[in-house]
């Protein structure tokens, strides 16, 4: 993975609601192990007999912990290989705007996300979704359908919170980072979350079914062929990106969960533009093109076909590789409170942004941050000038303003921009 950390970006190169359960509770309880992203498994135990809990159903087995333990790793390894098979990202040949891009989203989520804008057929949706094996393990509350953070209070769920203030004890696991796909053809009900049908007919009770932003908070929301999304969709992203929380409103039910995520879109930018508002809420913007060069096709083609006549094998090629880069993420994550960026160059930085007209200060806060991020990536604790100059094409060139006589690439405003002030 040197070629991301030395590389500039091409701009720059030209310039259920299940019950958690306090171990205060029970002095017994052993373990809560979370198997799969957005499903929790829990067991208790009570002397040699355990309780699973999984979807708030009890299934009672006679069991110790040494075949607790035993069993937890199989169920993780038959899980995992019953996956559909991913592309590995450190397989992908080329486009490394868009792979940095990602990388530092990842190493700093308040980044804000990315949209990829390109030719069909050029790989963003592979690469999105071969985001999932680097994805780092985040702590979370068992249990509990919106992902908390049981040591920060506003990414927590109401419910936790008021565990909290109780002085309850939290059960925490540990659980990767969850990647979750809004589909087109969603509704508002399965992306917000709506009235659970099944216990309003079987209990009599008004109860809360969590969506896709619950599933999706502190994790990551893609949305391919973003430019198509219906506009009431885009509308409650718009609302839930702006505040960080998800409130809705609907059949008697009042309820609010926070929704924080990465927002990744991508699209092709002939089936239609991106309203302005979606487009600002973006922290960066990589612009994908095809490769051109026979050379480097041919090993594309040739690697594509690798992976499709044994996935698996591919896989088991490149896995020192994405573990390598895994722990450089895991690192970049760790060192990130420790970078610092000089006040000149925030003021340079600034200084750009207000010649090119940028409209607000989210230009400004994400150039600072994604500065901050690639510093990390690249194992140093103090941003410099290059770092800002492979970063800012990316975070500025969607917050332009759109001249229809201006024949150059808005990318390539903000380089010249940037040398202009820089030197």
């Amino acid at each position: 993975m040197a070629s991301v950390l030395g590389t500039r970006s091409s701009s720059a190169i030209l310039a259920s609601r299940p019950l958690s359960f306090p171990a205060s509770n029970s002095k017994s309880a052993i373990s809560s192990l979370s198997l799969n992203p957005g499903q929790n498994y829990g067991r208790r135990f009570y002397g040699g007999i355990g309780i699973e809990e999984k979807m708030g159903r009890a299934l009672f087995a006679v069991t110790n912990v040494a075949t607790e333990v035993n069993s937890v790793e199989q169920a993780q390894k038959r899980s995992k290989e019953s996956q559909r098979p991913v592309y590995p990202f450190t397989a992908i040949v080329g486009q490394e705007e868009m792979k940095l891009c990602l990388l530092l989203n990842v190493i700093d989520p308040k980044i804000g996300g990315v949209m990829i804008m390109g030719d069909r057929g050029t790989g963003k949706s592979t690469t999105v979704r071969s985001l999932v094996d680097l994805l780092p393990v985040i702590k979370v509350v068992v249990g509990d359908p919106y992902n908390s953070d049981p040591e920060d209070p506003e990414a927590m769920g109401i419910e936790v919170r008021e565990s909290v203030v109780k002085g309850e004890e939290l059960s925490i696991t540990f659980s990767k980072i969850n990647m979750v796909d809004l589909p087109l053809g969603a509704t508002e009900d399965r992306v917000c979350g709506t009235i659970d049908i099944e216990k309003a007919l079987t209990e009599g009770v008004k109860a809360f079914e969590p969506g896709l932003l619950a599933k999706a908070n502190r994790g990551i929301l893609y949305v391919d062929e973003v430019n198509l999304l219906d506009d009431h969709l885009v509308d409650v992203l718009l609302d839930s990106a702006a505040s960080g929380w998800n409130t809705v409103e609907r059949e008697g039910i009042s309820i609010s969960h926070p929704a924080r995520f990465i927002l990744i879109g991508s699209g092709n930018p002939e089936e239609g533009e991106l309203r302005p508002q979606l487009l600002d809420r973006f922290g960066m913007h990589a612009q994908v093109g095809t490769v051109r060069d026979a050379e480097l096709r041919v090993k594309i083609v040739e690697e594509r076909a690798r992976f499709d006549k044994n996935p698996k094998e591919f896989r088991d090629s490149y896995k020192a590789e994405q573990a390598k880069l895994q722990q450089q993420i895991a690192s970049a994550r760790s060192s990130l409170p420790a970078v610092q960026i000089d006040h000149d160059l925030k003021v340079k930085i600034s200084k750009v942004c207000a010649e090119l007209n940028v409209d607000g200060l989210r230009g400004d806060i994400v150039s600072n941050r994604a500065a901050k991020a690639l510093a990390a990536l690249k194992g140093r604790d103090k941003v410099s000038a290059e770092d800002i100059a492979t970063v800012i094409p990316n975070c500025l060139r969607h917050r332009l303003r759109k001249d229809p006589l201006e024949s150059i690439d808005s990318g390539l405003l903000v380089i010249e921009k940037f040398y202009e002030v820089f030197s």
